[in-house]
């Protein structure tokens, strides 16, 4: 009975000595994660590489209080390592696809297709990149959901990048009668969007007739602008040109009418 009593006594100290440094280990992670914020020259890395680096941190001090506290429980380290080495090739074989996450935002942060508050399109969603973390990309649509998507899948897709370049053209279309003027059209519409002070001169915007049918004739018009005014001008320039083609009596296409027995 002492013997057992000893025993116990012993397990209960490593139990709650383990326990002491599991929650000291934890504070101490999030004050050196946040001191990591402060830390000079950090500031200066793009938000997507820092907050990789801040994940990576993370997760390598998380092993490092794990294997102490296992230590502290009296296993052999020999063991452990072992059983570590077992269960990380069992876990590579049933993990491969967040292995292969892993591996997707290891090359986002080395090769930077986009960064955090670019718009992109990939993977059959698109958003603003509001963080960048091991396994996963976080976007916000433009009706303010949050979306996860897993870093391997953004490596193997084809990315959109809608914020990389300072400008963006505006491609519009719009039809009217056959019997209007080509000319008077194109000049109407070059007016509607000239007048918008958000459209750049240079290129110059540009209006010309693109096609038709017997019963319409249809004109392509671009203007370029800022990428960040892009849906601004796209909806002022649809309603300026249609005010625009209104107020001057040009006709709508005529509509075909198609008689039954």
């Amino acid at each position: 009975m002492s013997t057992f009593a000893e025993f116990c006594t012993s397990i209960v100290g490593k139990v709650l000595l383990a326990l002491v440094v599991w929650f000291v280990g934890k504070f101490a992670i999030k004050k050196i994660l946040g001191l990591m914020d402060k830390i000079k020259g950090l500031d200066k890395i793009e938000p997507n590489t820092r907050t990789f680096i801040n994940s990576a941190v993370k997760w390598l001090l998380y092993v490092i209080l794990i294997v102490s506290i296992v230590s502290i429980l009296g296993v052999p380290m020999a063991s452990v390592i072992t059983v570590l080495g077992t269960a990380g090739a069992a876990v590579a074989l049933s993990l491969q696809g967040s292995l292969a996450n892993l591996a997707g935002g290891i090359m986002m942060v080395i090769f930077k297709p986009f960064k955090v508050g670019d718009f992109v399109e990939a993977a059959g969603v698109s958003g603003v990149v509001k963080e960048i973390t091991l396994f996963y990309t976080v976007l916000n649509t433009p009706d303010n959901c949050r979306i996860h998507v897993p870093n391997g899948s953004l490596m193997n897709a084809n990315i959109i990048d809608y914020s990389a370049e300072d400008t963006r053209r505006v491609d519009l279309t719009f039809a009217c009668a056959k019997s209007e003027s080509p000319a008077a059209i194109q000049k109407l519409i070059l007016e509607a969007m000239s007048s918008n002070e958000k459209v750049l001169d240079d290129p110059a915007p540009f209006a010309r007739l693109s096609g038709g049918t017997n019963e319409a004739m249809q004109f392509t018009a671009r203007a370029w602008c800022k990428s960040a005014d892009y849906w601004d001008v796209y909806f002022d320039l649809t309603q300026a040109v249609t005010e625009k083609l209104g107020e001057n009596g040009v006709q709508a296409p005529a509509v075909r009418v198609i008689s039954g027995s």
